[in-house]
């Protein structure tokens, strides 16, 4: 954008509804031209998240997990929150451990996505995991999680696959071909 915008004037913040997960607030604004709106929004927590893109043998590490919502197993990449305390890197290497049993001796930030920020201030990491050694920590998963090897060779079929569809995971999908790209590992 070339001209700083004026943001809206908050005028109040109300919790309407709480669980043991979830605050949800309703936003009182009246923006630069006089026009008021209510909106509502996930309570901000303040705390961002990462998921991981683990490399090992010229494959992707997928973990197949029960999608609740969604009442169906859904294939994508370990993911988790960054516990307080935590750097970036800690906490990918911490939930690539606890969820596919690798841990990973190289660890980079490939960008730091928002999901539908008109409800939800969380942010999530995408970090490419490589030079991974077997290594297993307890997670919080309720039952095993399964792993599944991509080829790379084969990236960008995982589009065509029905339980890969998480606006994330497909996010993270051409973030890691742009990397491999630049790595001279893929090419188009």
């Amino acid at each position: 954008m070339s001209k700083e915008r004026l943001k809206p004037t908050i005028h109040r913040v109300e919790t309407v509804a709480q669980s043991s997960l979830f605050t949800i607030e309703s936003v009182d604004l009246e923006f630069s031209n006089g026009v008021k709106r209510v909106y509502e929004r996930m309570h901000p927590s303040g705390r961002e998240a990462v998921m991981i893109v683990p490399i090992v043998d010229d494959c992707l590490i997928l973990i197949e997990e029960y999608a609740v919502a969604l009442e169906a197993y859904e294939l994508g990449f370990p993911k988790g929150l960054i516990d307080p305390g935590e750097t970036v890197f800690e906490a990918a290497n911490r939930e690539l451990k606890e969820e596919a049993g690798f841990g990973a001796e190289r660890l980079q930030v490939l960008s730091q996505l928002t999901m539908a920020p008109s409800y939800f201030s969380s942010k999530m990491n995408i970090v490419v995991a490589d030079g991974l050694y077997p290594e297993k920590l307890e997670g919080d998963e309720p039952e095993p999680l399964t792993l599944r090897r991509w080829p790379l060779a084969n990236l960008m079929a995982l589009i065509e696959e029905p339980d890969f569809r998480e606006a994330r995971n497909v996010s993270a999908l051409f973030l890691i071909r742009e990397w491999l790209v630049k790595q001279g590992r893929l090419s188009y």
